[in-house]
């Protein structure tokens, strides 16, 4: 019996970084990496066992430094890529490498004893993605239909191409662009898209959201002030090749055409600070997730310009002349885009919010106190949705 009750799990250490395990598709799984200045690191593999509406978890250590960004390979359960502090020379680096997790850990059937004396395993360095000479990275991005041999990192104003090779033990540097232009120009975040053959990505610096072509490393799109205040994140409709959501400090939500960037599509305008974080939902794209300083996660149905804007759509044959009279006034209608749900589990800013790649209908959000909650999308609307 599921139940719409959210699942609170509670790290010992403040957190920023969040994923879901992409090459996961069967169990309910996310990799939440920790920021402690004083002791070691770790990543927390969350295991959400849905029957039975309970955490099962496993702690690995990440003893590099704190984790700023978090991402797993889309092809091999087992890989993950971190950003993490790194001190030397009293200076702070941010630095980007890759690693594997004990294989016993890989799949997300094993049963865990909560039991926080058991051995901690430590990460396998694979490779570091080496950017002395570019700076610091903000973000590590997998192509996302690939077989997991290609990342791109954002490094200050570098985007750098990576090919991952002899089971990813080595990284070359096949490819990469600097943003031109006057001042401190640096990425904060990016998405690689995952239409047009996974030759797209976008990446926000300042106050600005540029697509980018990954074969020519030329730039394809330019949204200047997309936002009146820094943007924060960016993700790709799944379903829709063009569209592109933004978020950023002016507390705004923004959909855009990427074919025609002088005005967005859509602006949502729900949060009271800092929108951090935005998903759109790989199964179901008007559903969009979004995470702010304001300590709230809101979950939004945006109808109008999802890949299904008139509901799934029937079978002339299948409809009698009463029906289907009654189906065209239903088109008529216009649809309601509207705010679903607030989620206010959370009592800090919340840094991440993820989708499940295993349940679409299950997502997870983190505070920086290290709060970690699984909610689910309200029953009525998936079942609105569904049918």
């Amino acid at each position: 019996m599921e139940d719409d009750a959210p699942v609170i799990y509670g790290l010992e250490f403040q957190a920023r970084a969040l994923t879901p395990q992409t090459a996961e598709t069967d169990a309910i799984r996310f990799l939440v990496g920790t920021q402690s200045l004083r002791y070691d690191n770790q990543i927390h593999i969350i295991d959400f066992d849905d029957e039975n509406n309970i955490i099962n978890k496993n702690v690995l250590l990440h003893q590099v430094g704190e984790i700023w960004h978090i991402s797993a390979s889309p092809a091999d359960k087992g890989v993950l890529a971190t950003c993490y502090n790194k001190t030397s020379d009293s200076k702070v680096m941010t630095c980007a490498a890759v690693w594997r997790m004990p294989k016993e850990l890989e799949s997300g059937s094993h049963e865990s004893p909560d039991d926080s004396s058991s051995n901690t395993q430590t990460l396998e360095l694979l490779c570091h993605l080496d950017n002395t000479a570019h700076g610091n990275m903000a973000c590590v991005m997998w192509e996302p239909m690939g077989d997991g041999k290609k990342i791109i990192s954002l490094s200050d104003n570098n985007i750098l191409l990576w090919d991952l090779q002899e089971s990813s033990a080595k990284a070359v540097l096949s490819s990469s662009v600097a943003l031109e232009g006057k001042g401190q120009l640096r990425f904060t975040s990016g998405r690689w898209s995952p239409h047009h053959n996974c030759t797209q990505i976008a990446t926000a610096n300042d106050t600005t959201v540029r697509g980018w072509d990954t074969r020519s490393m030329r730039q394809i799109y330019c949204i200047e002030n997309a936002h009146g205040q820094l943007v924060r994140d960016l993700d790709f409709n799944p379903n829709k090749q063009y569209y592109l959501a933004s978020c950023g400090d002016d507390c705004k939500v923004k959909f855009w055409d990427t074919r025609n960037v002088t005005e967005p599509v859509k602006t949502l305008e729900e949060h009271s600070h800092w929108v951090w974080n935005v998903r759109y939902n790989h199964s179901h794209d008007q559903l969009i997730l979004t995470g702010s300083s304001d300590s709230r996660v809101i979950l939004s149905n945006m109808v109008s310009i999802s890949s299904e804007p008139f509901g799934h759509m029937v079978d002339d044959d299948e409809l009698s002349d009463q029906e289907e009279q009654h189906q065209e006034e239903k088109i008529k209608e216009p649809l309601q885009d509207s705010v679903i749900a607030t989620y206010e589990e959370h009592e800090d800013s919340v840094y991440a919010v993820e989708w499940s790649s295993a349940d679409p209908w299950l997502f997870a959000s983190l505070s920086y106190d290290g709060r970690l909650v699984i909610n689910r999308v309200p029953r009525a609307l998936k079942y609105h949705i569904l049918l």
